[in-house]
């Protein structure tokens, strides 16, 4: 894509130094201009301290502009200074950093059955945490009221004011469009079609409210907390229903419309035979979702109702729980084998309740993946368990404000 030139105006001109690193095509890399406080700070959120010079060396703005622009981020307290460099002659000068402290934010992980809030600072340390039963069929108030009063509780146990949040991430279990935040037709949230998510939070609860389905949080949580050096990331959600969150280029990739990573209703071949609620048949959700196996291990003649009850076999040694599992692994290998050699992800992580199972789950997967894929698709990728478990949705829905907020635009706003 070509680089667009800033407008006049609106940044001040940054010559590439002497010794810039080339580009592949042989040109200097030029240095991306710095138009604002916001711009200013994507240069401290690494969170390595540095001074007013190395800043200017950086970013090639003069002494003065950086001065004005660090004086209104430590306004603003989203920078702080962290003691003095060494002196080359006279008064040392200060260093400052990334303060993640100084604004706190909220996730929120709707399940089914359960619900968990967790506050955060800005990198994504957890202050106060809460999880409880709930039933995602009462519909959007009451589940979304729930939310409102264990944030009030979180921030009160936290010690921390309303004013000092940013916004708060939910994370929901069905399709969600993320440029409203409303849910659209989830076939396991009855009631939540069209539901203002952002609105009813935010009638109660300051700061910006984003919405997302909790698969997509759960690949951004486990790439902004596990695999932080991933580019290129799949995370399948294997539970009673499967998904996927796609990290392309370092960033989630929801697609055009949010519909991204639909993996449960892909038709997995040769499997005709197995009728999916969505009214397909041979869908990969029907044949190897935990919902699935309960079903044909009850029919089998096993005592088992739901996705917990299959891994509680599979850990006993039953046998035709294992197999069940492993056959599973291998029929979601066949769906993920087209997505490896089409996206040429680096890490597939899977994650889930069947996920707790990883080594029979992954072992079929692993299987027919590696035989499956190009050579060159699968010469260094890696097919592991989630690292976050079951905090990475949560986890995710932080990280997605915390984002939104540290953006050069947020910061921006955040610095009046």
């Amino acid at each position: 894509m070509a680089q667009q030139t800033p407008a006049a105006g609106t940044a001040e001109a940054v010559p590439p130094p002497a010794g810039a690193p080339a580009s592949r095509s042989g040109a200097a890399r030029p240095r991306p201009a710095v138009a604002g406080v916001g711009d200013l700070f994507q240069h401290l959120r690494d969170g390595r301290a540095r001074t007013r010079a190395e800043l200017a060396e950086t970013t090639g703005l003069s002494r003065s502009s950086i001065a004005s622009r660090v004086d209104r981020l430590l306004e603003s307290g989203l920078v702080a200074a962290v003691g003095e460099a060494v002196s080359t002659g006279g008064r040392p000068p200060a260093r400052f950093a990334f303060a993640p402290g100084s604004r706190v934010v909220l996730g929120a992980d709707l399940g089914v059955t359960h619900g968990v809030v967790e506050l955060t600072d800005l990198a994504g340390e957890v202050l106060a945490a809460h999880a409880a039963p709930l039933r995602i069929a009462d519909g959007p108030e009451p589940v979304l009221e729930w939310v409102v009063r264990t944030a009030s509780h979180l921030l009160e146990r936290a010690g921390r004011g309303p004013e000092e949040l940013v916004g708060t991430g939910i994370g929901l279990p069905g399709p969600v469009d993320h440029g409203s935040g409303r849910p659209v037709r989830p076939p396991i949230m009855p009631g939540w079609d069209d539901a203002d998510v952002r609105g009813l939070v935010g009638a109660h609860l300051p700061g910006v409210v984003l919405a997302d389905n909790d698969v997509n949080l759960m690949a951004l949580g486990e790439h902004v907390h596990a695999w932080r050096g991933a580019d290129h990331l799949l995370v399948v959600k294997v539970s009673t229903g499967i998904g996927l969150g796609i990290i392309s280029g370092g960033r989630l990739d929801r697609g055009a419309r949010g519909a991204a990573g639909d993996l449960g209703h892909v038709q997995v071949p040769g499997r005709d035979d197995a009728p999916c609620a969505c009214g397909h048949t041979g869908c990969l959700e029907a044949v190897a979702g935990g919902g699935a196996l309960a079903r044909a291990l009850a029919a089998d003649g096993a005592r088992v109702e739901g996705v917990g009850d299959v891994v509680e076999l599979v850990r006993g040694g039953d046998a035709r729980a294992v197999a069940a599992v492993r056959t599973a692994g291998r029929d979601l290998g066949r769906v993920l084998a087209t997505c490896v050699n089409i996206l040429n992800p680096s890490v597939v992580v899977l994650g889930g309740s069947l996920a707790e199972v990883d080594e029979h789950l992954l072992a079929g997967v692993r299987e027919v993946v590696y035989a499956r894929s190009l050579p060159l698709a699968t010469a260094d990728l890696r097919v592991v368990r989630s690292q976050m478990g079951d905090r990475a949705a949560v986890a995710g829905a932080s990280a997605m404000v915390a984002e939104h907020a540290l953006s050069p635009e947020g910061v921006d706003a955040a610095c009046g």
